[in-house]
């Protein structure tokens, strides 16, 4: 589990254990994607942090992922039947958004919410329906209950819209949606985001914080550590052989699209892409798992693509010569997305190696519960006393959960005494007097991070 699957799990933890969500804006994201996890987990049978697992909290992003999925069916009439089947295909077995649909973070909820965006605001445009209106104001304020950078994907939206319309549309009569529809989703809107934010009502404090996440989340966009050069998302898309193809399929796509100033959704949605691309990139703030957010129009621009490719290949070739070219041509497509996603996601999962594994839990850590459990059970000891000194502990309250008795205290925090010790190599020293008689065991917690468990000495 990622640092960040398990502070998000905790989170959930907290929730079984009946205490409310609280917001802060300083370390956390918004409420969305626990709402959505602790009926899960409920269903699955779990009362407590320690019931939680990994696949059970994982669930939450691949249902998140599946519905974005299955969204394309409701996009046939915008976007086409075949981009859409092929846009679902790349979105069910690519590496990327593969890698990221099973990650319990926010990523995988947020897209499915801007996909839904997208897909009801166009209807509810083009049918002035309240109800649509609604059903978009219910995907904007779960995006903003997901992360507060919502707020870009808005501003791209609105400025996706303007230029649209003055490129594509501002010569044709087109029907403007009714100010009472306009007023009926920014009320679903605020509704919907207060009822997210305060818990249900129960901590109306958190609307208080959340005014406090612009400045914080304009710090942290600063970078904190996670500063990265502008191309760093062209080059993490355009890292393997299946990404290259993909990624020039859908250069391929908004050129087509731009050149013929496409008035469809299309034209809306490269908009969108290239302003969001744009907003993101310059942002010196970057991890892998934000590139997510160009999946689908990457996907449905490398459709159009092929589809485009297609019908070229009808036009200049005999159909019995086309259709066995074609299918060669896509078969090889799809053997070199499938073994991507293979050394990913499955062989080289958390491999420093994989440019998705960004700051993951080393494999190595999974054998210390399992060595604590072992040395426990030697020494007749029921329910070992463990005590952890270390500035930053993520995940480790995730691997201890099943241990009843577990304190976490700061570096330079008095601490009272214990069967095993699990500190941090800067907090070592602080404690030598205390751990004189026991013997250190190294564990990797993520690349170039060490934390020492303390045995018991033999005697």
């Amino acid at each position: 589990m990622h640092t960040d699957e398990a502070v998000n799990a905790y989170i959930v933890g907290q929730l079984l254990a009946g205490e409310s969500f609280t917001y802060d804006p300083q370390d956390r994201h918004g409420p969305a994607l626990a709402a959505l996890a602790l009926p899960l987990a409920r269903v699955e049978g779990a009362r407590a942090f320690s019931d939680l697992t990994e696949s059970g909290v994982r669930l939450t992003s691949v249902l998140a992922g599946t519905i974005t999925i299955l969204l394309f069916g409701a996009a046939v009439e915008m976007f086409g039947f075949a981009p859409c089947l092929i846009a679902a295909g790349l979105f069910a077995i690519a590496s990327l958004p593969v890698y990221y649909d099973r990650y319990f973070i926010h990523e995988s909820l947020f897209g499915a919410a801007t996909f839904g965006l997208i897909l009801s605001a166009c209807h509810a445009w083009g049918k002035n329906s309240v109800g649509l209106a609604s059903l978009t104001a219910a995907c904007a304020a779960i995006m903003l209950a997901c992360k507060e950078t919502a707020i870009l994907h808005f501003l791209a939206l609105a400025v996706a819209v303007f230029v649209f319309w003055f490129w594509n549309l501002r010569r044709r009569s087109i029907g403007w949606i009714r100010p009472r529809v306009v007023l009926t989703a920014a009320a679903a809107f605020v509704f919907l985001s207060v009822i997210l934010f305060t818990w249900f009502g129960q901590d109306w404090k958190a609307l208080a914080a959340l005014l406090h996440a612009v400045p914080n989340f304009a710090m942290r966009a600063a970078g904190e550590g996670h500063q990265k050069p502008i191309g760093y998302y062209a080059q993490l898309l355009t890292n393997s052989w299946s990404g290259r193809m993909l990624c020039a399929l859908a250069c391929i796509g908004i050129f087509q699209i731009v050149r013929k100033r496409d008035s469809s959704t299309y034209g809306f949605l490269a908009y969108y892409f290239l302003f969001l691309a744009a907003i993101y990139s310059l942002i010196p703030y970057k991890t892998p798992w934000l590139a997510l957010n160009f999946w689908l129009p990457i996907s449905l621009f490398a459709a159009l693509a092929v589809e485009s490719l297609w019908r070229m290949s009808k036009r200049y070739l005999p159909l019995r010569a086309a259709i066995p070219a074609f299918s060669i041509l896509a078969a090889l497509a799809v053997v070199l997305i499938v073994h991507d996603t293979r050394q990913r996601v499955f062989v080289h999962a958390a491999d420093e190696t994989n440019p998705y594994a960004y700051a993951h839990t080393s494999e190595d850590l999974l054998g210390l519960p399992m060595e604590i459990s072992e040395l426990a059970r030697r020494n007749s000891i029921a329910s070992p006393r463990i005590v952890v000194i270390a500035s930053d502990p993520w995940p480790l309250p995730w691997y201890l959960r099943h241990f009843a008795q577990v304190g976490f205290w700061q570096p330079g925090q008095p601490m009272g005494e214990a069967d095993f010790y699990i500190t941090s190599t800067e907090a070592a020293e602080q404690y030598k007097d205390r751990l004189h008689n026991f013997r250190p065991d190294f564990f990797g917690v993520r690349p170039g991070v060490l934390i020492l468990l303390w045995l018991p000495a033999p005697k």
